[in-house]
């Protein structure tokens, strides 16, 4: 016997730590698909709530809903339900399953925790973010800034 989970709107929302409005939203934007109408009321189901989690998880590696929805687009509900699974293991876990590419090092032995690391976000231009920790060496928070005058002339104005 298969067993369908339906939510009503406030239900989801709930489950998935979002406010109704911004489910409403998401169904508005395509980022989640249109619920099914059941008599007065509309039912959502498993792949809403994966989507909404995954949306989450993708919003905290910092996408834009633009990319979030071009990732989710083709994405079954399994690899939705893996990429909403992401947000159990922890940011440095889930932003190296996010981007391609080889896997990151592991950390040096005698380093602490990466958890609680605070990074500051400097934006160059429109599209291209600079990263720097916040407890950066000196030398390193110079070149973050020369790197920011010398190319965030370039941004068009409004997009910093």
């Amino acid at each position: 016997m298969l067993l369908v989970t339906t939510y009503k709107l406030d239900e989801l929302a709930v489950e998935a730590g979002v406010a109704p409005r911004t489910v409403r939203y998401y169904v508005q934007r395509g980022l989640l698909p249109a619920p099914e109408f059941r008599g007065k009321d509309t039912a959502y189901g498993r792949e809403h709530l994966a989507r909404l989690r995954a949306i989450k998880v993708l919003q905290q590696a910092h996408l834009p809903l633009e990319e979030i929805q071009a990732r989710l687009a083709g994405a079954g509900v399994d690899e939705i339900e893996r990429i909403a699974r992401l947000a159990t293991e922890g940011p440095p876990r889930a932003a190296a399953a996010l981007c391609p590419g080889p896997d990151p090092a592991p950390p040096a032995p005698g380093a602490g925790p990466a958890r609680g690391e605070r990074w500051e976000r400097v934006e160059i231009a429109d599209g291209v973010e600079l990263h720097v920790r916040s407890d950066a060496p000196e030398r390193s928070r110079r070149i973050a800034l020369d790197i920011e005058s010398r190319y965030a002339t370039l941004a068009p104005k409004g997009s910093r």
